[in-house]
């Protein structure tokens, strides 16, 4: 199986090391970002139509009951028939879906790490193929072992036990010790610092997250510097140890710098309550950014309707993709406090490429004010609010930073 392309994602947010979800943030929304990279970048060489299955690994799924699966491929622009394998784990579990990816399918494998305080926010994403071109991931050894420094239960209580030293000589040390391995790693995933050093041959690049996204952002980093080696991904005491060979991978990184986080409070109020026959209704449009066209006069409705406002055509309409990029065609920035909400804010109304489309949305990844009218930018998915525990999809205006085309 080769790994041809590669996407990266940091959170424009927290420090440059340790990076936060946004609001507007949570592991959905980061891993398609992720995948839309990795994706992007292999558009010349094969379709999102090629694409077979998508592995989504994290601890942070949004939704346990009726899975993520639904959002991730309505964001990532895939066929809702696509085969999607939701994991709990981490950095190993992440090279075991790379090196047992199957070899006649095209792969979309996803990390990604949305709790604060686990090491820091991202994710990232790796496309693997059975073609000939790209690097290969081969797994040669794999240890399991139980010591859980860090537990978090079915009902979200977390105990934290961590012990460095005993973590490193009793855990890890234990778990290389059943292995051949001599310290002699080319990067490690899953652990910062001297202890993560300690394991490595040469100069270790810092990883920006020490969870599932870390293990394909350890793939970057030797990818970047034309590296191979072994790889080391550790999870609490687990580990698996797998072996880069060269080849060319490309690498898409989405990385802003970081900002200081909104630490206003949320004011307190009623929510909205959902309604799950108005969420069904929009779902796909909304979350695949889509707009209906008329069959006659070639209008675009977006929300669709029943009848074309232009020509009054009630046949059937087609439906359109709708471009991501967009002007801000009008802005306001809300101060004062909105039950439910956190001040201050920005909308803009964002006009869609030459489609003439124009939708509301929130000001994503800048601080409230910082877009003025006509500002270029990019639609980017999104969690637009959560009503009644249930995560709400759509799109954010993310305005392209000065001095980039």
């Amino acid at each position: 199986m080769a790994i041809a392309n590669i996407g990266t994602y940091l959170p424009p947010w927290g420090k440059i090391a340790d990076r936060v979800v946004g609001l507007d943030e949570d592991a959905v929304t980061i891993g398609v970002a992720a995948g839309r990279g990795a994706i992007g970048t292999a558009a010349s060489a094969m379709s999102r139509h090629a694409i077979g299955k998508v592995v989504f690994v994290t601890r942070d799924f949004p939704l346990l009951v009726g899975g993520n699966a639904a959002a991730l491929l309505a964001g990532l622009g895939l066929n809702e028939s696509v085969a999607v394998d939701e994991r709990l784990g981490g950095a190993a579990t992440v090279i075991d879906a790379i090196t047992n990816a199957e070899p006649t399918t095209t792969t979309l494998i996803i990390g990604a790490d949305a709790a604060s305080g686990a090491g820091g926010a991202g994710a990232a994403a790796v496309l693997c193929s059975g073609g000939s071109k790209g690097a290969t991931l081969t797994l040669t050894s794999r240890v399991h072992a139980s010591m859980p420094v860090m537990a978090r239960d079915s009902y979200g209580h977390t105990a934290d036990y961590f012990d460095p030293r005993l973590l490193r000589e009793f855990g890890i040390g234990s778990s290389l010790q059943a292995t051949e391995f001599g310290n002699d790693a080319a990067i490690v995933a899953g652990l910062r610092g001297k202890d993560a050093a300690s394991l490595c041959a040469g100069a270790l690049p810092a990883l920006p997250t020490t969870g599932a996204s870390s293990a394909i952002f350890a793939l970057a980093a030797l990818a970047e510097t034309a590296a191979m080696g072994t790889i080391l991904a550790i999870d609490q005491a687990s580990i698996v140890l797998a072996a880069l060979s060269a080849g060319p991978i490309v690498v898409t990184r989405n990385e802003a710098e970081a900002l200081a986080p909104n630490m206003n409070p949320r004011t307190p109020g009623p929510e909205i309550a959902i309604s799950l026959a108005a969420y069904e209704r929009a779902f796909s449009d909304k979350l695949r950014l889509q707009a209906a066209q008329c069959v006659e006069c070639k209008t675009l409705a977006y929300p669709r309707r029943f009848r074309c406002l232009e020509c009054g055509c009630e046949t059937p309409s087609d439906t359109v993709d709708l471009p991501r990029n967009a002007e801000a065609y009008s802005v306001v920035t809300i101060r004062t406090q909105v039950p439910g909400l956190i001040s201050p804010y920005t909308l803009v109304m964002a006009e869609l490429g030459d489609s003439g489309v124009r939708l509301l949305v929130q000001l994503t990844g800048a601080t409230a004010g910082a877009a003025a009218i006509g500002d270029q930018g990019t639609m980017v998915f999104r969690r637009v609010a959560v009503r009644s525990g249930v995560p709400d999809y759509g799109y954010g205006f993310l305005p392209t930073p000065a001095g980039v085309n």
